[in-house]
């Protein structure tokens, strides 16, 4: 069993709740960050008697980042993973019709704080003895192949992407590792219309095929137990028969 510690944001719902859990069920402490705190609470209850600090958090706020890694210094020590899982899809419109507020409102959530989690673990990680650790970036399908009417949300997994390179190669002389997960239809809250039907690349609406996100969890795990000598650079875990391969 783990006693490494991980920070885990969007840990309160979908895919930051199962992945809490499965570290969780396997020996990790860890530290839940989300901007509401009943789900949090309802999560680190899960985990079961002092194997979780919840910690409200909005990650798209330098000082509120700051305080989320302050308080896991101060709490565990050190940090070994980040899960930097936070998001949102934002509005599913054309593009004519996406304000400059919802554009802002999906990069401040998706890619600046993403940014600001990942400085923030490594300035930890960078001067914690031993030194070191490991981030892994939720990615997207959406990384590689668009859906319509997604443009922030597209652009940002990409960027998501070049974030993860970077800090690759940035975190190397400090025994930081980083990868990245890209997803495609797990069964989550945010995925509940996958099984309604939604726009396909011709126009049509369509449901399509979700996979349990137990599935995800178990990867994510395996991703973050590897020694820091060896690192999953980018792991793609989908239904396996979902419009992706082939999408268009």
């Amino acid at each position: 069993m783990s006693q490494q510690v991980a920070v885990v944001t969007g840990a309160g719902s979908g895919v930051g709740r199962a992945v809490a859990l499965e570290l969780a069920a396997h020996g990790w402490r860890l530290v839940l960050a989300g901007r509401r705190a009943e789900p949090l609470d309802a999560v680190a209850a899960e985990a079961g008697p002092g194997a979780a600090l919840a910690v409200p958090t909005d990650v798209t706020d330098p000082a509120a980042v700051d305080a989320l890694f302050a308080a896991t210094a101060e709490h565990f020590g050190r940090i070994d993973l980040l899960f930097n899982n936070a998001g949102t899809f934002g509005p599913s419109v054309p593009l004519e019709d996406l304000t400059v507020d919802g554009w802002r409102a999906v990069v401040d959530l998706n890619l600046t704080g993403a940014f600001l989690c990942a400085q923030g673990a490594f300035r930890l990680m960078k001067r914690q003895d031993p030194q070191g650790g490991r981030i892994i970036n939720n990615g997207s399908i959406s990384a590689h192949t668009p859906r319509p009417g997604s443009i922030a949300y597209t652009a940002t997994k990409h960027a998501v992407t070049g974030l993860t390179k970077s800090l690759s190669l940035d975190g190397r002389p400090y025994r930081i590792a980083c990868g990245q997960i890209d997803i495609g239809n797990a069964a989550t809250e945010m995925t509940a219309a996958m099984s309604t039907g939604v726009r396909q690349a011709d126009g049509r609406i369509a449901a399509e095929p979700t996979m349990d996100v137990a599935d995800v969890a178990r990867t994510v795990r395996h991703m973050a137990e590897l020694p820091l000598e060896a690192n999953v650079q980018f792991a793609t875990v989908l239904a396996t028969t979902m419009p992706y391969i082939g999408r268009g």
